[in-house]
């Protein structure tokens, strides 16, 4: 089985694939002070909850935004699960040209994101990550990444007002029932989620006059369900799709090294 793992930010996601299949998904907070035992202990804990052992791991794909955490992961795949790890590389010929002014800075989730949507929907694709940032990544016709826009994430920002406005209390986001709140929790409700939708619609259009011809465009993350349904500019939801570059890619990878 071949072990998918994508370090975020906020969360470290996993995924277990069984050929194209993923059976098993786990998330867990990013805790970069952790070490690499102490991740293999919470993986394998994971895995014997479901009944499984190290064993059923023949491969591993990972892309991770936290250095600190990179190489950590790196070494307890090798010393816990006895095998090597696949992470994206421009030498894997994903056929996915990045045509920004800096390639090297765009985030391999960015790219895993990008990689699966296009192997989904086919080009042009926008792709809205809710992660740690709001990201729109946005790509041609041709199949290629051609770009990318960051904002603020919704929960990063909302902390952000919660620790300045010491009067606001923190609220649970949910989908508001109006855009006129009648209470603090309400008017926090609506602010966010509808704001939150307002700035994706603006961006996602703004690509789409920019890339031509009818996108498609897919959300993804963790709040992909809460924000996208307020836009109306979004065709479809897959939470973990960066998952699903990484299997695409590991496989690719086999394939080139045949």
């Amino acid at each position: 089985m071949l072990l998918c793992i994508d370090i975020g930010n906020t969360n470290i996601k996993i995924g277990l694939f069984d050929g194209d299949e993923m059976i098993h998904f786990w998330r867990f907070s990013t805790a970069r002070a952790k070490l690499a035992d102490e991740y293999a202990m919470l993986i394998l804990d994971l895995f014997s909850s479901v009944g499984l052992k190290a064993e059923v791991v023949t491969g591993c794909a990972l892309s991770s935004v936290v250095p600190s955490l990179t190489q950590e992961f790196q070494d307890l795949i090798k010393r816990y699960f006895s095998t090597d790890v696949v992470m994206f590389d421009p030498k894997i010929d994903i056929g996915l040209s990045i045509n920004t002014d800096y390639p090297a800075e765009v985030g391999h989730d960015l790219i895993m994101n990008a990689y699966a949507a296009r192997e989904i929907y086919g080009a042009p694709v926008i792709i809205v990550g809710f992660g740690t940032a709001t990201s729109f990544v946005a790509v041609s016709a041709a199949g290629d990444l051609e770009g990318v826009a960051i904002a603020p994430g919704v929960v990063s920002s909302s902390d952000s007002l919660f620790k300045s406005a010491s009067a606001l209390p923190q609220v649970a986001l949910t989908h508001p029932t109006t855009s006129i709140g009648k209470n603090t929790l309400d008017s926090m409700r609506a602010g966010i989620v509808f704001g939150f939708a307002g700035l994706v619609e603006k961006v996602v259009n703004k690509m789409k006059a920019e890339l031509g011809g009818l996108p498609k465009v897919v959300a993804t993350g963790g709040l992909a369900k809460l924000i996208a349904p307020e836009t109306g500019v979004v065709d479809d939801i897959v939470p973990n799709l960066a998952l699903l570059g990484l299997k695409s890619m590991y496989y690719q990878n086999q394939k080139q090294a045949e």
